[in-house]
């Protein structure tokens, strides 16, 4: 049976030219499109379509405020297609928190061009949110930093073993990994993360995550240390890598082609960290379309290290996930309520 998409956004040009796009596939139906959301909220009453198409900046109700009272009601899997994403904006992210599913920047000018081009990425998009089970945001978004400055991290904890913590994810994984990252302490151990995130995206993510949890978030940068109290997420358009030197791990942050279909790839971080962390290190994989990491963390696994993958029932796509249980790489299958603990458990470990 074909995907039922519902576009809302105020571009005529935009409504025409998806409408001609998503024609030319079998597995989509477009079932009606509208200016606004004042216009599309009665529509999509009448005829629930399986995903919405949104964009942001619309005259009447903004696509935000739209999204916010469709995942409060009745959840809908969104797509939020939007200028305002180009340059990883705010709203973009806030978009993401509030429940969308997937994010397709699109440029101000040459959009025809660049819709036709991206016809893939976004086919694929409203595939996976077809597939999702989207939920409102846990909490608002934050501007600035929720707590005071950090300690900083000494005595035992610095001397302790270094036990690096992976994690992968995708669609739904920026909802995600809020939950795990907001519950770890300042001094939580070093975790090395991939979501699958557009360029320019990741920084501004890493930031607002930085103002909202006690260990310090940011974009890696090659050299950076995965060390205590700090969390370093995969720039987007490119790879992360761990490497060891000196008894101490370092990201090394490098360009390359799409792995199964994504850059940043989690098979990547998850086979560097098989390679060289072993059974010192944990491995996480959780929400997301495809079976990215599922390999990468299976090499973690055969090296000694912990490995997790999240439930079906807590993911909002349970794709990554299923793949690796199915190579035999999860020591466990744990609900996302319980990552957290879980790693702080590894971390205590001898």
């Amino acid at each position: 049976m074909a995907i039922k998409v519902y576009v809302v956004d105020d571009s005529a040009v935009v409504r025409q030219t998806l409408l001609h796009l998503l024609q030319g596939d079998p597995d989509i139906q477009l079932i009606g499109s509208a200016p606004n959301p004042l216009i599309a909220g009665p529509a999509i009453q009448k005829n629930r379509p399986d995903v919405l198409l949104l964009d942001i900046e619309m005259p009447g109700m903004d696509g935000l405020t739209f999204l916010r009272q469709i995942m409060d009601s009745s959840p809908i899997p969104t797509v939020i297609c939007s200028t305002l994403t180009t340059d990883g904006s705010k709203a973009a992210l806030e978009a993401l928190a509030a429940g969308a599913v997937a994010v397709v920047a699109k440029p101000r000018l040459g959009l025809k061009q660049f819709l036709e081009e991206s016809r893939l990425e976004l086919v694929r998009a409203l595939k996976s949110a077809a597939q999702s089970r989207p939920r409102a945001a846990a909490r608002p978004l934050t501007s600035g930093p929720a707590r005071a400055a950090r300690p900083v991290i000494a005595g035992l904890h610095a001397l302790s073993v270094n036990k690096p913590v992976a994690i992968g994810s995708s669609t739904g994984g920026t909802q995600a990994l809020e939950a795990v990252l907001t519950e770890l302490p300042a001094d939580g151990p070093g975790i090395a993360i991939v979501q699958h995130m557009p360029e320019r995206f990741t920084a501004m993510y890493a930031s607002r995550l930085d103002g909202i949890c006690a260990m310090n978030i940011r974009e890696a940068q090659s050299g950076d240390r995965i060390e205590r109290g700090v969390a370093l997420i995969a720039p987007g358009g490119k790879h992360m890598k761990v490497r060891k030197q000196g008894g101490q791990y370092y990201a090394e942050v490098l360009a390359g082609p799409p792995v199964n279909r994504h850059c940043p790839s989690v098979d990547v971080l998850f086979k560097s960290m098989a390679e060289c962390a072993g059974p010192d290190a944990l491995g996480i994989i959780m929400t997301g379309m495809g079976d990215d990491g599922a390999r990468g963390l299976l090499a973690m696994h055969q090296t000694g290290a912990r490995t997790l993958a999240q439930d079906e029932a807590s993911c909002v796509v349970f794709g990554m996930p299923r793949e690796a249980i199915k190579l035999g790489a999860a020591d466990d299958v744990l609900p996302l309520d319980r990552m957290a603990g879980e790693i702080l458990k590894f971390d205590r470990r001898g």
